[in-house]
């Protein structure tokens, strides 16, 4: 398969509001039901007085709805697709990591809700994934770590913007083995297990200092060499796959959207969504 790539449209100045890229497409949430339309004149529900007064001076803060880019990519078509998801990932994942534009390949927006449904998001790496699902780890008393033991479903977006990809998994999570999680903990740096220790993740602190200090006398009593112990409150969360989306960009919005469904065990079916 060929790599895709994001081609800018033309710079262009827009109403005094700074530069941005041309582009067609429109961004930002739109209404679920009822016709859309670019004019704000066509909304009952409009408020003039709610706008604002005065924009910033052309060159102090880009508009944001002037920022849009236009994706030149090669068609993603079910053919393209390897037969199951984790196989269509390992493509993707490698081409991600040999793109120097990609920095962090492996980070994935994580996100969680409450069980009333309030969700939270936040950038983790992945450190793991084959056929079983999507490894990171964590503190488990942090705040993904309680809202996954109480609502034990999740979703991970890699937002490859370089080349114009994207893949969303959702599917739920599940703590891994301690075995799995020592092992990986005995990989990483020291001072990445001191700061294990050294973080009540999500906790409310009084200050970095307070940090600091906590880590410095981490360090003092497991000194570079020494073994640290695994803390009993971190460890490994694989998220197993329900769902495998992968998107690529194309011009005028009209992405292609690929969906792996699971059906039954490892039995999986695909399905193209409107972008």
């Amino acid at each position: 398969m060929m790599r895709g790539s994001v081609t800018s449209g033309t710079l262009r100045r827009s109403g005094g509001r700074g530069l941005a890229p041309s582009g067609a497409g429109q961004t930002g949430p739109l209404p679920q039901n009822g016709p859309v339309s670019d004019s704000v004149n066509d909304d009952p529900t409009h408020c003039p007085a709610a706008l604002p007064t005065a924009l910033p001076a052309a060159g102090e803060v880009p508009d944001p709805a002037d920022m849009r880019e236009q994706y030149r990519t090669t068609e993603l078509t079910p053919a393209d697709l390897a037969p199951e998801p984790v196989a269509q990932f390992t493509r993707w994942f490698k081409e991600a990591a040999e793109d120097p534009a990609i920095h962090e390949p492996n980070a994935m927006v994580v996100s969680t809700a409450t069980p009333d449904g309030r969700p939270s998001s936040r950038t983790v790496l992945l450190k793991h994934y084959d056929a079983a699902g999507f490894v990171f780890f964590t503190n488990y008393d942090s705040r993904k770590g309680r809202e996954l033991a109480a609502n034990p479903y999740a979703s991970l977006l890699f937002p490859w913007h370089p080349a114009a990809r994207q893949v969303v998994v959702t599917g739920r999570a599940e703590r891994v083995g301690r075995e799995e999680t020592v092992a990986y903990f005995r990989t990483r740096p020291h001072g990445s297990r001191l700061g294990a220790w050294a973080s009540p993740q999500s906790s409310v602190i009084a200050s970095r200092e307070e940090l600091l200090a906590r880590y410095d006398d981490l360090a003092a009593r497991h000194p570079e060499g020494t073994q640290v112990p695994v803390p009993p409150h971190w460890g490994g969360v694989r998220v197993v796959p329900d769902t495998v989306e992968f998107w690529q960009g194309h011009e005028n919005r009209l992405h292609d959207r690929l969906r792996y469904v699971r059906e039954d065990g490892d039995t999986w079916r695909v399905e193209r969504l409107a972008p």
